[in-house]
């Protein structure tokens, strides 16, 4: 496992309930996954001498990425050795930076995103923006958690958001894009699972809320008409189809009640926003879909069983330490909750540190359970 960090710990205890030994990589000690796994590993992600000396180590049967910066032609070289990478290493190569799975989705396949440029220096970027318009927005082309992600309202900004995009991104890509700025109504998360022998399918569409790019808080289902629905599922298959490999993937979307459905990101693996199936508003979580998928298992069904909100665990405080936490009894008072701790070592400003979660009957309202999550999320405290 490469990478793997608060979602990759979940994955951990669910590959472990079904006998798997797993080796959690990342490039610090102590991170959540390692906390769980069999062994671990440290070293940067992004030196393939040291991922392919990792790799002749352990011998593993599969590798599962959970990052974007990682060298992706070490792992075309494991697959055709016959190790199996998630879902495959052409679908962790072309995800692995915005330039490539924005060029497959709309040039090659025809999906309808957003009006895009790409550029490697400032004059460029100035260049896109006249032809793109304001507001626009700039983004690196490898990053995460909405880091180096700009909304860009005139000229003047250009050249802070030129910086910020660089510094902002991940691995040694220093190249942004560039795009429209859609008017959307709503945004959703729909976790898309494909099989080694099954039919793909879907997960009920998430809803989610995001600042600065990052995600804040996620409910489940999301309301969407029955015909958006339809076509996000028809572009969603289409691209994880031509991506191939098994596993779960987190497919984004901007919608509009005027324009319709367009296609935004995609992740190879869990999503942030799907960690709303930890409150058990479905029969099988994420992580246990991705697992089923990615060992074989079959997955007769995807059923939701309860409506759900999830909202994060923000820090205030920077710290090399690792952090306290204040107000855990407020949220175990409560009923229908759920709490998880990352158990990241280290924090600061407005790193997500947890979430909380909440769930109620398929009849109940899902409004009211959102503001209940947020208003039991804001109790705790990072110190």
């Amino acid at each position: 496992m490469i990478g793997f960090s608060k979602l990759g710990k979940e994955f951990v205890i669910s590959a472990q309930r079904k006998g798997q030994y797993v080796v959690a990589c990342d490039s610090y000690a102590g991170a959540p996954a390692m906390q769980v796994a069999d062994e671990s590993e440290i070293f940067s992600m992004l030196d393939g001498e040291a991922l392919e000396g990792v790799v002749r180590k352990h011998r593993p049967d599969i590798i599962v990425p959970e990052i974007e910066a990682i060298r992706t032609e070490c792992l075309y070289d494991f697959e055709k050795e016959g190790i199996q990478v998630v879902p495959s290493a052409r679908a962790v190569n072309f995800t692995m930076n915005r330039k490539a799975i924005r060029d497959l989705a709309a040039k090659e396949l025809g999906l309808k995103t957003a009006n895009y440029f790409y550029a490697k220096s400032l004059e460029e970027l100035k260049e896109a923006a006249e032809k793109i318009g304001y507001p626009c927005v700039v983004k690196p082309l490898m990053s995460s958690s909405g880091k180096g992600q700009s909304l860009v309202k005139s000229a003047d900004e250009l050249e802070h958001a030129w910086e910020y995009g660089c510094n902002g991104s991940r691995g040694d890509i220093k190249e942004l894009i560039i795009e429209e700025f859609i008017k959307f109504d709503s945004e959703i998360t729909l976790l898309t699972v494909t099989q080694k022998d099954g039919p793909t399918l879907f997960c009920p569409p998430i809803g989610h809320v995001q600042k600065g790019g990052d995600y804040r808080e996620s409910f489940q289902p999301a309301h969407i008409e029955p015909a958006h629905l339809k076509e996000a599922q028809e572009m969603a298959e289409k691209v994880t189809r031509a991506l191939t490999g098994a596993g779960l993937w987190g497919v984004e979307f901007f919608l509009s009640h005027e324009n319709g459905v367009y296609f935004s990101e995609l992740s190879p693996r869990p999503h942030d926003t799907g960690m709303v199936t930890l409150a058990g508003t479905q029969n099988l979580n994420e992580f246990e879909l991705h697992l089923r998928a990615v060992l074989g298992l079959p997955i007769p069904s995807i059923k939701q069983e309860h409506i759900g909100a999830s909202a994060v665990i923000l820090s205030s405080i920077s710290s090399q330490e690792y952090p306290d936490y204040r107000g855990l009894e407020e949220v175990t008072k409560e009923e229908d909750t759920y709490l998880r701790i990352f158990g990241k070592p280290t924090t600061r400003v407005n790193r997500r540190m947890g979430v909380v979660l909440c769930y109620a009957p398929l009849d109940g309202d899902l409004d009211a359970l959102r503001d209940k999550t947020k208003r039991i999320a804001a109790k705790v405290e990072v110190c």
